[in-house]
This record gives C-alpha cells, sequence and structure tokens, in this order.
C-alpha cells in the first residue's frame, strides 16, 4: 500500500472528493513529522508510537578498504507497535 492508496481509502470511508482525502493524509502525515522534528513523540493507541532516537557517534569500518571510518552522531525515527497491532500481525 502506498500513500495514494491510503488516500482513497479515507476516500471511500468519509466521502468527499480524492483531493480532499490526499489533504487529510497529508495533514496527518505533516502532523507526525512536525511533532517529531522538535523531538516529540507521537501516540496512536492501538497503533504505535513514533519518536525520535539520538544515535550516538560510533566508529565503523569501510567493508571495502578496511580502514576505520567516523560517523557522526545524528536523529533517527523510532517505530514501536503497539500491542493490538502486533498481536494483528501475528
Amino acid at each position: 500500500m502506498n500513500k495514494q492508496a491510503l488516500a482513497e481509502m479515507v476516500q471511500v470511508k468519509l466521502g468527499g472528493t480524492k483531493v480532499q482525502a490526499e489533504e487529510v493524509v497529508d495533514g496527518v502525515f505533516e502532523a507526525i513529522i512536525s511533532t517529531m522534528k522538535k523531538g516529540g513523540e507521537v501516540s496512536i493507541a492501538g497503533f504505535g508510537i513514533f519518536s525520535v532516537k539520538q544515535r550516538a557517534a560510533r566508529m565503523a569500518r569501510n567493508p571495502k578498504t578496511g580502514e576505520q571510518v567516523k560517523v557522526a552522531a545524528k536523529k533517527v525515527p523510532k517505530f514501536r507497535p503497539a500491542k493490538g497491532l502486533k498481536d494483528t500481525v501475528a
């Protein structure tokens, strides 16, 4: 499933036009992204939690040359599925 298929499902469920459904889906994604940019987390009951994790700087190895390379610290998105979602999928 992709974003367009998700928008079509929203349109079928709520009615309205395809453009309105795409705006709703885009709005949800924008809200999640903007909250995560601020360092917050988004918790959706029964689905899961979107959060931001700080990954520490580390030393890695270039597999081609064997040379050690420093990898800078960075923030990465993280998703923890809710128990209900895990049970449904499993």
